[in-house]
Formats: C-alpha cells, structure tokens, sequence
C-alpha cells in the first residue's frame, strides 16, 4: 500500500544534487543529478505523496478537477506574433515588464511559506489526515513558498529570482524602470461565497482556488515565453543567452507543475468529502465547491484576461504613437491579432 501520511520534514525533503543551481550570480533552489538534468526542489517525496492522494482519491471514485490551460478563454497579450513585431521594432519594454512583474509576483508568493491553514478536519464529515487537505500544514504550503520566494536568510533565491534572470539574460537588470505591479492579480472577493462554513474556512477555499488558476494562467504565459525566447529571429545578437533564458523557463515550468497537482487534489478532496455547515447540517463537497470553482475559472479565464489585455493594449499603443510613424506602427500591431485570430 501506498504511504499516505508524512511528516513535514519528508515533505520538505530534498534529492540529493550534484551540482546546484546557479545562475547570472543567483544562488537558486534545485539542483542538477549526476547527468546534468534538473530536479526541482522538494519533490524526493512531495511528488510521490501528491500522487498516492490522487491515487486515492481515484480508489474512492472521485475524479481529479481539470486544471489545465484547456480552462483559459483568451489566449496570452499581446500575442506570440505580435511580441515579436515590438522586439523587431525595438519596443522590447512589454516582455521586460511582463517578466520582472512576474517576478515580483512570485516572490510575494513567500507568504505561503508563513500561512497556516484552519484544520479542515473541524469541516469535513470523513478522516482527513491521510489526505492533501491534512498536509497543508505539514509543509505543501511552506514549499509552496519557498518555491516562489526562495530562502534568503540561506541565500538561496526562489522562481522570483529565476524570472529576474530570465529577464537580466534578454535585456539586462536595468534595461527599463521598474513597472507598476498590481496589488493583487486574484479574484477579488466583495461578499459571501460559501457561506455554509465559517468565513476563515471559506477564505481558505477562495484562496487555494485563486492560486490553482494564476497557476494554470501561469502555464500559458511558460509557452509564450518560450515561444519568444527559442525563435532565432528574435534576440539575434543574444542566441545563446535567450536559448538559455527559455532552459531556465523550463525549470520554472518543471517547478510549477507540483503545485497544480497539489492543489487540484486538495479541491477535489473538498469536492469528494462531506461538508459540516454552521447550521449543524452536512452537504456535499461538491455541490458547495462546484459553482464557486466554475465562478473562479470565469473570472481568470475570461474577466481578468480582458481587463489585463485591455490595460496592456494601451500602454503599448501609447510607446508605439509615440513614435514619428507611430499610427501605421500601431495599425500594423493591431492588424497582427486580428490576423492570428482570423489563422
């Protein structure tokens, strides 16, 4: 039978690298095995743990939610076509913004490394602790921080200090001034959602869901830089470092893929179980979580898109007027979405 329960420090757990991960003067977390290829950090058993729930979850006939890219509504902005027109015209400022606000982002992530989630036992009808849900604070969330965020009181920088390298390798560090970064790029919440729990149970449902979806938005935005950084006819006197740019992307993306399967597991784990309601009754996981998941997937796949889509539009339409051709230069950028959608 499958090991089902760990204890934080085997969920925290290492493989043993050869060679760690250093890049453009950034101690990083992983490492390399004794081949060269990479291994992401806290996966010796994380890995294997989020597998054995999911295998569990599957013996008792529930399925895993989809939380792939097959959710998103919109495509990444600009498109892969029209990144490329700004970089030939020497507009390289939108993907420099795009990957240090990236990055800043990721290291806000750190907070997970601090958060400690209710007991969700106090909610839930069935035995949780040999679940996703049990683990929560027996490290996946501590990881989870840790991956984004790095541990800087070791001196080891996270995917926050990946993205910076990514972006110092095609620009440089100070290429353009430092955007403005959003306070907050999660579904805002004005109201009761699930209000059959008690309202730090519900935050915590909201809150797991919201970063399953910036997740999978994330996986899109993995594809588009990739896309860029590995076409030859971009970065032209960078190759090798762009080459190596979409390698480190990867890593990321390697990084990444534990925590879309830990937290799809844990909201199908809620889905499955019984829930306790305030008001002394039960009720189906799935019948409280379901419209809530669909209602977050709307949001990030479609209202936050276009509201992003819309404000990068603008600002890349204001450097390209800006421009003595500026009207035909903005006409030929526009004319590269429409053409892309119309393919």
């Amino acid at each position: 039978m499958a090991k089902l329960n760990f204890t934080r420090d085997e969920i925290m757990a290492d493989h043993d690298y050869a060679q760690p991960q250093v890049e453009a003067g950034y101690r990083l977390h992983g490492g390399f095995d004794s081949s060269g290829a990479y291994i992401s950090p806290r996966t010796r058993n994380r890995w294997p743990a989020v597998e054995a729930w999911q295998a569990e979850l599957k013996k008792r006939g529930h399925d895993i939610i989809d939380a792939t890219t097959r959710l998103l509504k919109r495509g990444p902005y600009p498109t892969v076509d029209q990144q490329k027109f700004l970089l030939g015209k020497g507009f390289g400022e939108t993907l420099w913004n795009s990957l240090t606000t990236t990055g800043i982002i990721e290291a806000r992530g750190g907070m997970l490394a601090q958060a400690v989630a209710p007991d969700f036992q106090n909610i839930i009808v069935e035995d949780i602790s040999n679940t996703c849900l049990g683990h929560l604070n027996k490290g996946l969330l501590a990881a989870h921080g840790y991956d984004e965020a790095g541990q800087k009181d070791k001196g080891i920088g996270g995917h926050d200090d990946m993205w910076f390298a990514v972006r110092d390798a095609l620009f440089g560090k100070n290429a353009y001034p430092i955007p403005e970064v959003p306070a907050s790029i999660g579904r805002p919440e004005t109201g009761r959602r699930i209000p059959q729990v008690p309202a730090e149970y519900e935050g915590w449902i909201l809150m797991l869901m919201n970063v399953l979806m910036i997740e999978v938005r994330a996986e899109s935005f993995f594809s588009f830089c990739q896309s860029i950084m590995r076409d030859p006819t971009n970065f032209t006197d960078r190759r090798t470092a762009a080459d190596h740019a979409a390698d480190l992307v990867e890593r990321i993306r390697t990084d990444e893929a534990i925590h879309v399967a830990y937290l799809a597991t844990a909201t199908s784990e809620l889905r499955s179980f019984t829930i306790k309601c305030e008001d002394g009754s039960t009720v189906s996981g799935a019948k409280l979580i379901d419209p809530v998941w669909n209602q977050m997937i709307e949001w990030h796949a479609v209202t936050q898109a276009d509201f992003s889509k819309a404000q990068s539009r603008d600002a890349i339409i204001a450097r390209l007027t800006a421009k003595p051709n500026g009207p035909a230069l903005a006409a030929a950028f526009d004319s590269l979405e429409f053409q892309q959608a119309a393919e």
